[in-house]
């Protein structure tokens, strides 16, 4: 009997302690290891700041949902990675054996890197449930006495969705509430030009989201560095395209939010041969690890290289589509391993986004993620506002009852006829 420990319990880990499970049956013992207690759905996160949402109604807790299918959970955090030793240290001093391990923690925030920035400092976030609580409490508060806003991506950010979502998003509120034109909006990202999103365009995406912009009256500033936030400003620095700085500007904001760089969570950027400099995963083409064979990882804390050079750093984005894949796949590896053969599964690493902009929405598909392509797709319309709720409620739905399927593929794609789209079409 082998014990396959499962690392972190978003949209990678928890499907993947599910699985396993469903796949291995009672011969073998799952753990699922979580900081906290809840499974939070971080795409509706946006949401909650302008209060279309309740926290609770994007948590679900964990324990009940996944020990009453035989998964052992424990919330904690994990201190430490013992690789060789093949044993993890929790918070608490208690060491967990294991046979396999995967990674599905996410990321660290690299609020750090960028002086004044991060909740505890002076912008806010959408990256955790948590975050986007406090940061609906501070736009409560702005909502009283209305001004400038900023939003977006800082430097090496790999997550330009859920910017512009956010964006869009309170646009939109504030026109419901009648004071959009005490509201000027920036949107400040790295990336080189409006809708590049890490994966160098997808599809007409660049003219589609510049249209968006100029029709809601946002003003933008690409190839930007963030050099300081404070509580009233936000300091940049716009570059050209040799990554030269061509000006700085100090922006007035009331409100300020941005998608962070991210970086490899501690206990895993720690362990030699495990990560990238920066703390992400190094994997092969099965979701394993070179160095530790018995260690796969999936999700945004496994390690992509940038799809194209960028003026200002930017990083690939991991799509729930594409993090589905690698849950697959390490399942399928996991038990091909435990039958004494070698791993063939391999991941898609397809990038499907569904971006709210408030009262309509955006979809975009790349078949493959990075390019060249066989699908690049990007289409405008409320159904993707609807979609997206939709796919809000299954998915939270599937965290309850057990996933079992892939549930991108089952629903999303599907329902949106992707599948049968031909290239160039």
């Amino acid at each position: 009997m082998a014990h396959i420990v499962v690392m972190g319990a978003g949209l990678g880990g928890m499907p993947a302690a599910y699985d396993l499970k469903s796949h291995l049956g009672k011969k073998h013992d799952i753990t699922l290891i979580n900081p906290s207690e809840d499974f939070q759905f971080t795409p509706s996160n946006p949401w909650v700041v302008v209060g279309w949402r309740k926290p609770s109604e994007v948590l679900v807790p964990i324990r009940k949902y996944v020990e009453r299918r035989g998964i052992k959970f424990i919330a904690q955090s994990v201190s430490a990675i013992d690789a060789k030793g093949n044993k993890l240290t929790l918070d608490d001093g208690a060491t967990i054996d294991y046979d396999y391990l995967i990674i599905a923690t996410g990321p660290k925030l690299a609020f750090d890197e960028i002086p004044g920035t991060g909740p505890s400092a002076n912008t806010h976030s959408v990256c955790s449930t948590p975050h986007s609580q406090a940061a609906a409490q501070a736009y409560e508060k702005f909502l009283e006495n209305p001004g400038p806003i900023v939003i977006g991506a800082a430097q090496g950010a790999s997550c330009f969705g859920p910017a512009y979502e956010f964006a869009m998003i309170v646009e939109a509120d504030l026109r419901k509430r009648k004071i959009r034109d005490q509201v000027p909006m920036t949107f400040v990202t790295s990336e080189p030009y409006i809708g590049h999103m890490g994966l160098g365009g997808v599809g007409d995406s660049k003219s589609l989201l510049e249209s968006e912009m100029r029709q809601r009256h946002i003003k933008w500033v690409t190839n930007a560095k963030i050099l300081e936030a404070t509580d009233s400003t936000v300091k940049i620095a716009e570059h050209n395209d040799a990554g030269e700085v061509i000006k700085e500007q100090e922006l007035e904001s009331k409100f300020s939010l941005f998608i962070p760089a991210f970086k490899g969570v501690d206990a895993v950027a720690n362990v030699e041969g495990l990560c990238n400099p920066r703390g992400f995963v190094l994997i092969d083409d099965h979701q394993r690890n070179p160095t530790y064979p018995n260690i796969y990882s999936a999700g945004v804390c496994v390690a992509i290289p940038p799809v194209e050079a960028t003026p200002v750093p930017t990083g690939a984005p991991k799509t729930g589509y594409m993090i589905e894949s690698m849950v697959t796949a390490i399942v399928e590896n996991i038990a091909e391993e435990l039958e004494g053969k070698e791993p063939s599964h391999k991941a898609t690493w397809n990038a499907l986004c569904l971006a709210d902009l408030g009262d309509d929405g955006v979809a975009f598909v790349a078949l493959p993620q990075i390019p060249p392509r066989n699908v690049t797709w990007a289409k405008k319309g409320k159904w993707v506002h609807l979609a997206k709720i939709a796919f809000e409620k299954y998915f939270m739905r599937k965290m309850r009852t057990g996933r079992t399927e892939p549930i991108y593929e089952k629903y999303v794609l599907k329902a949106m006829g992707i599948i049968r789209l031909k290239p160039g079409k």
